[in-house]
């Protein structure tokens, strides 16, 4: 349990610290001592007054913090000219894989005059598009987003989520195809987990439902949800509950309704550890209302498609790498299930689709992408070729037509969509994105290193040809390191400014992540998390010793989990790094699971409320871990104003810390205005972030000291 005491208000402001010379002149920031005794441990918490980011002094305080940011930024020596570079490369045409529905197709393509993507359909592959959701229309500002959207089997409808300021909170609405026209029965309050699984028909749709009650608090509400099935034309508010809610905030519900309306898929994902599956027999007499239990209260992650009259369960129980089961609805005992394509020990079973009557199988070995067709009883039919190291996306299309889609893309290679058969194996190129880049210059190796314990880590470094292994060259780093996420492969046009100056890009994969199995994701949560952090600090010195770089050249980025990521090494190894670019972060570890959605993530980090839990989050958590006098490198924190996922009270409280205690830095805070968890989704905004962060970095890794400015 967590107690607190403050000192009354008036002995609340601490004495300004004497003048330096070379400190930056940031905006006052008081200091309000606030004592807690957790787990019997005392925690003095300076800053908790920024906590509350909707009281007028802390308004007052980020709107300074924001403007001497932007003013200190402007002014850097190459922002003007990457921001440049970055409209070259953020402003371009592209197209998405189609989405075929009952003789209709959909795609999102970007326009490189627009803002935002827009939604297309056409009647037939060969015919004329016609918009359908255009977000660049739907607010003056840009502040209004298109979330997730999903079109009914005949192609009559198309339910999406309008999101504000590109927040998690979502409105779902539905709208009629043909005619282009907005329901104004069909709007669901609430939609911040909802995706649509459409009938066959196109009458109605399953969904999660989320409350919006503020009395509820924000943190409890997944705890709340509710599986519910509208109607076509109905109130949603008369909506049924499929399933009702777990009371548990760390939980989520989904559900999945199969193609042909058959099968019902119901799952409580506890966490990222576990997932209990149900599943429905619609088809049967009572069947609306009985849950079979699939698999339930295993420590494991399951997830099933469904195709005619069976289950295909992709799940690591037993197989930290993953492997496939076929099972008969009606004998769902896990005595039953047949395995038909089992564990390999070099490869993870990354997912599974259904396409074409065939099973398309996408594989990660040491984080690149692999692609195989098998038949049903799990047969091999072919592999699909792949131009080479990289990520593959999909592949996607029907469980019941032949055509099929899959992407890839590499570090030097813009994304390619080909198209294929999965019966005979043809594949042509759909379409693939122009870039105004030269990645001839460019190379991409793979290296491998150990951790603190011996632990062979891997990672990705891009550079140019001839560079020279001197230490001279300005080095980034980047990692993320939880939540089973896999770090692999990808085109990132924003680094090419960076390459193109001569820096080095390397991506580390780290423990946390999914690139090895789910053991390798276990390795690095819970009272294992400093596992992640030792992995990265490896990798940096691993640049360092390898003479790619020097640590006075060498930045390190990461956002959100890997926001959390770069702050716990910039407090553990300060003398490491000569920049952080820190992203919507988590780096107050005693107290994030009051705020946000922070208690979806106790199965990822654990809590304070439990002892042992705490002493590991205690101990590596960033913000409890500033020390004064310590020569931090230069700091930039980028919060969001509308971030309902991690709350930036994260990014207010250490800004402050750091700000105080730093006898290097500058520690600045930028606050993206309109914007959600992931940023504002406006590609002048992209712009603006990516020219401020590489600008910076470029600068801090000057190889001079960091506050001669």
């Amino acid at each position: 349990m967590i107690a607190s005491s403050s000192p009354p208000p008036a002995a609340a402001s601490a004495a300004p610290t004497p003048a330096d010379p070379h400190r930056p002149a940031y905006p006052l920031t008081r200091a309000v001592p606030v004592k807690d005794a957790v787990q019997g441990v005392e925690i003095t918490d300076p800053y908790r007054w920024l906590e509350d980011g909707g009281a007028p002094d802390v308004k007052e305080w980020m709107q300074a913090q924001d403007a001497f940011t932007r003013a200190e930024l402007a002014r850097l020596p190459e922002r003007d000219a990457i921001a440049s570079r970055l409209k070259q490369l953020f402003y371009i045409d592209a197209v998405s894989a189609p989405r075929h529905r009952k003789g209709r197709y959909f795609l999102s393509r970007r326009h490189a005059t627009k803002e935002k993507s827009i939604v297309y359909w056409k009647e037939g592959k060969g015919g004329e598009e016609r918009p359908l959701l255009d977000p660049n229309s739907w607010s003056d500002d840009g502040s209004v987003s298109l979330g997730g959207w999903e079109v009914s089997w005949d192609g009559k409808n198309v339910a999406y989520k309008i999101q504000k300021n590109n927040s998690d909170e979502a409105t779902l609405h539905v709208m009629d195809v043909a005619s282009g026209k907005r329901s104004e029965v069909d709007v669901i309050e609430g939609g911040k987990y909802a995706y649509a699984s459409w009938t066959p028909s196109g009458d109605g749709f399953y969904y999660v439902w989320l409350p919006t009650d503020p009395s509820i608090p924000v943190a409890d509400r997944p705890g709340y949800a509710e599986v519910r099935f509208h109607r076509l034309g109905q109130d949603p508010k008369q909506d049924r509950v499929v399933r009702g809610r777990t009371g548990d905030p760390k939980t989520f519900l989904g559900a999945l309704l199969s193609k042909d309306g058959r099968f019902l898929v119901l799952t409580v994902a506890h966490g990222w550890t576990s997932t209990d599956v149900y599943f429905r027999d619609l088809r049967r007499p009572g069947g609306q209302a009985v849950d079979k239990p699939l698999a339930v209260g295993r420590d494991a992650h399951y997830s099933v498609e469904v195709y005619k009259d069976r289950l295909y369960v992709h799940t690591d129980e037993g197989a930290p790498h993953y492997r496939l089961f076929e099972v008969d609805p009606d004998r769902p005992e896990r005595a039953a299930w047949k395995e038909i394509v089992p564990e390999r020990p070099d490869a993870i079973l990354d997912s599974v689709s259904i396409l074409g009557g065939h099973l398309a199988l996408s594989y990660l070995k040491d984080a690149s992408s692999r692609v195989e067709v098998r038949t049903l009883d799990g047969k091999l039919v072919r592999e699909v070729p792949l131009p080479g190291i990289g990520t593959v996306g999909g592949p996607s299309g029907l469980p019941d037509e032949d055509e099929a889609y899959f992407s890839f893309e590499s570090f030097t290679s813009p994304q390619a969509i080909h198209a294929t058969s999965i019966k005979t194996g043809r594949t042509e190129l759909y379409t693939r994105i122009e870039v105004p880049v030269d990645p001839s210059p460019f190379t991409v190796e793979q290296t491998f290193f150990p951790s603190k314990d011996g632990t062979k880590i891997s990672m990705f470094i891009v550079r140019r040809k001839d560079m020279k292994k001197d230490g001279s060259s300005r080095a980034l780093l980047y990692g993320y390191g939880g939540f089973q996420m896999s770090q692999t492969p990808a085109f990132t046009a924003s680094i090419y400014p960076w390459l193109e100056r001569g820096g080095v890009y390397a991506l580390a994969n780290l423990r946390g992540g999914g690139e090895y199995g789910e053991a390798w994701h276990r390795d690095g949560m819970l009272l294992k998390k400093q596992n992640v952090f030792d992995d990265f600090i490896a990798a940096a010195e691993h640049l360092v010793r390898e003479g790619y770089t020097r640590p006075e050249r060498l930045a390190i980025q990461g956002g959100s989990n890997g926001g959390l990521l770069v702050g716990a090494a910039l407090t553990q190894r300060p003398e490491l790094f000569g920049a952080v670019l820190c992203g919507v972060p988590l780096l107050d570890m005693v107290r994030y699971h009051l705020f946000g959605s922070g208690k979806t993530w106790i199965s990822e980090y654990g809590s304070a409320d439990d002892p042992a839990q705490f002493k590991a989050l205690y101990a590596y958590s960033p913000y409890h871990h500033v020390k004064p006098g310590t020569r931090y490198p230069a700091v930039l924190l980028l919060s969001a104003d509308s971030d309902d996922r991690v709350d930036p009270m994260h990014a207010r409280k250490f800004a402050a810390a750091l700000q105080a205690a730093s006898a290097g830095g500058p520690v600045l805070l930028r606050i993206e205005r309109n914007a959600g968890h992931g940023g504002a989704d406006l590609i002048k905004a992209a712009v603006a972030k990516g020219a401020d962060q590489l600008s910076f970095a470029l600068w801090a890794t000057n190889g001079q000291a960091p506050t001669n400015r």
